[in-house]
This record gives C-alpha cells, structure tokens and sequence, in this order.
C-alpha cells in the first residue's frame, strides 16, 4: 500500500483562454492516482471549441505511462488541436525515450505552441 500523495505533489490543472486557444497548465507529479484531472479536462476541450489546446508541462515533476496514456487519449480526441509546451526537464526526457513528440507536437514554449499551425 502507498501512503497518500504529499502537498507537494498534489497535482494543479490551471485552465484559461488566451489569444483562440486553451492552455492547461499543469503542475505536481501525474501518475496512476494523479491524472485523472488532466484526462477530464482534455474530454472536456475535446467537446468544446475548435482552437488549439495546450498542455503546459512546464511544472510537471514527474510522469509515468498513465499520463501518456491520457496525453494520447487527448490527442485521439482532439486531433491535431492538441499540443504540449514547454516539458520540465524530466518530462522532456520521457516524451524523447518514447517517442511521444512523433505523435503530438512539443513546442519550446506556450507561445509557439498557441501560434502553431492547425491542421487544415
């Protein structure tokens, strides 16, 4: 059994509009217990709108395979909407040993990811 999750890796998902797109800002470690939040509000992007979608990983610590799970559940909803920013050093190395960056975009920052082409 796992003691329960400490304040400091309790997991924040901070959702706002700027300039067509939505940005989620994540911050903690995802993992099995902690992600869910992001896959609810990614079918939650999936139903509204039709901009572009940013996941700021930027204050992601840790992120186990459930989280790609749920990255890649995003992207099979929201199709080339889906983009991910600014990965924290850990993440950045997860998403390269895996390959993820091949099947969504990872941009260097949430400007460049808002202003990344849609697909037509």
């Amino acid at each position: 059994m796992q003691p329960p999750p400490s304040e400091d890796r309790a997991v924040s998902i901070i959702t706002r509009q700027e300039r067509g797109a939505l940005v989620l800002t994540v911050s903690g470690d995802l993992d099995i217990d902690s992600v869910p939040p992001l896959g609810r509000a990614l079918e939650a992007a999936a139903a509204e709108g039709s901009g572009p979608v940013v996941v700021d990983l930027s204050g992601v610590g840790f992120a186990d395979s459930t989280t790609v799970n749920v990255l890649l559940q995003g992207q099979t909803a929201l199709g080339g909407r889906l983009r991910l920013a600014a990965p924290s050093p850990f993440v950045r190395r997860l998403i390269g040993m895996i390959g993820l960056d091949s099947a969504i975009p990872v941009l260097t920052d949430i400007d460049e990811a808002i202003d990344a082409a849609l697909p037509s």
